[in-house]
């Protein structure tokens, strides 16, 4: 694991599982050098399983500011927090953790304001129902803006269970006539598996069609490029990324 003596620092870090992608290290080290933060560092803590959270936490306890969450992580994390934010509570997912004075860890979740920044400017007149396709955590921040915006949805999923929830095979012309926003919040399409897309019938998409993916490496996934093809506007989750690390930075220096 990465980390270790880091005790003299300002210690930031991303909790995950194989994530050694990820972008938010390079993100938060670029900003720590552009603002010459020398006694700033942000590290990746790759675990096999969430039990050992707390044990990292005591470990680099005296420098340790805050952290982001990412797969899997997002909702069994709860289960070791202090204290929830309110929207994050409402979510059912945090992916940023911040660590009080007095050692107490406050779970938020910045992805609703990096998605909410990230999707308004593109949305028409014509854009008022969508689809989230995925059921994760992720897939849950999506929700909660959409509400707030009033964009009727439903999610896809290959099991679907509960209300609102919808499967691939249901996915129609009709359907997608109506539903103008297509939201993959799932990890299908993620470098190295860059083949990978939602089963979605592609042919029937046009240039009213939004298709917004969470994914950001590769820029163009499957399910983008299958979108462009047909003229559709599409967006990838860089820029949400870029703005929920900054939500983070934000919340750890509140």
């Amino acid at each position: 694991m990465e980390g270790k003596e880091k005790l003299n620092k300002e210690l930031f870090g991303l909790v995950g599982k194989n994530i050694s992608y990820s972008f938010s290290k390079g993100y938060f080290s670029d900003k720590f050098r552009n603002l010459q933060l020398i006694n700033h560092e942000y590290v990746n803590f790759d675990i096999d399983k969430i039990e050992d959270l707390l044990s990292l936490v005591n470990q680099f306890k005296a420098s340790l500011k805050g952290f982001n969450v990412t797969i899997p992580y997002k909702q069994s994390i709860f289960n070791y927090l202090d204290e929830l934010d309110a929207t994050a509570n409402e979510i059912g997912a945090v992916n940023t953790v911040k660590l009080t004075n007095n050692g107490k860890l406050i779970g938020y979740n910045s992805d609703v304001v990096g998605f909410e920044k990230s999707i308004l400017p593109l949305l028409k007149k014509h854009h008022t129902k969508a689809l989230i396709l995925g059921t994760g955590g992720a897939s849950n921040a999506v929700g909660f803006v959409l509400k707030k915006l009033k964009i009727d949805f439903y999610k896809v999923s290959r099991n679907p269970t509960g209300n609102r929830e919808i499967s691939y095979s249901e996915i129609s012309e009709k359907l997608l006539k109506e539903h103008t926003i297509i939201i993959n919040s799932s990890p299908l399409g993620t470098f190295p598996n860059i083949d990978q897309k939602p089963s979605v019938p592609y042919q029937f998409l046009t240039k009213k069609h939004l298709l917004f993916d969470l994914i950001y490496n590769p820029a163009e996934t499957a399910f983008l490029i299958e979108g462009k093809k047909q003229g559709a506007q599409i967006k990838n989750g860089f820029e949400m990324l870029e703005l929920q690390a900054e939500e983070s930075w934000r919340i750890w220096n509140k």
